[in-house]
């Protein structure tokens, strides 16, 4: 259709494992009213559409990701935050979708189902965990499972008409809660690599000055880990 906006390929970087689009546009931005004026403009180009139930439905999700790029004491760290808005699932008894609307409403129903598969392996610990049954739970790989703290905000009704949308999105949201993963800083990986050679080096001074002294072998101070020696170099012990 005229207008209508081209699907952008997902690909994985092979050496950082990080999720991206191509030809997808990135914006800078310095200030909270500049960011909030992306957010508004990349929401103009979500699908609404009427239905039954809302006049203004999401036909789409939406994810506004902020890369930031942080320095502090000469080390620069690259958090991101994905902000993740949800389409509701429907029935499409209750909306009274049909042809479009209905297709659209399938679509949206099989990313939700397959973004609760994913929850389900990551709370299960299962081996495998299906990531790439939807294009959803693929951009939001990085986001769930990976190096990532998670949150999901549940909007439910208070009408005792949607007791039923209601239990599902809180049982949906409990499930999501329950994922344990184990975030690191985010580090520039060169730096990062700096500062554990330089903690690795700490270490061995520490040995050499014990043996110098005449310590014994027994006693000497252990090498550090690679994860101690980081710690070690980004606190400033390598000098």
């Amino acid at each position: 259709e005229d207008g209508a906006l081209a699907p952008l390929p997902i690909r994985e970087d092979s050496a950082s494992g990080e999720i991206s689009l191509t030809r997808l546009q990135k914006r800078k931005v310095g200030s909270l009213a500049e960011a909030m004026a992306v957010l508004a403009a990349g929401a103009t180009n979500r699908a609404t559409g009427a239905t039954a139930m809302n006049a203004t439905s999401s036909r789409s999700h939406g994810i506004f990701t902020l890369a930031l790029e942080l320095t502090k004491n000469g080390a620069t760290f690259t958090p991101k935050l994905h902000f993740v808005d949800l389409a509701g699932s429907e029935r499409a008894k209750r909306t009274g979708a049909s042809g479009e609307r209905f297709a659209e409403g399938v679509q949206i129903n099989k990313g939700l189902l397959a973004l609760g598969n994913v929850i389900s392996a990551l709370c299960d610990r299962q081996s495998h965990v299906p990531y790439r049954d939807s294009r959803l739970t693929r951009l939001l790989q990085d986001s769930l499972g990976g190096n990532s703290h998670t949150l999901m905000i549940a909007c439910v009704s208070p009408s005792d008409a949607d007791l039923d949308e209601t239990l599902n999105t809180l049982k949906y949201a409990d499930r999501a809660r329950q994922i344990r993963n184990k975030p690191i800083v985010a580090q520039d990986p060169m730096q990062a690599r700096i500062a554990e050679l330089e903690g690795t080096i700490t270490g061995l001074r520490a040995r050499l000055a014990h043996f110098e002294a005449g310590g014994a072998a027994a006693d000497a101070p252990p090498l550090p880990t690679a994860a101690e020696a980081a710690a070690l170099g980004a606190s400033g012990g390598g000098g």
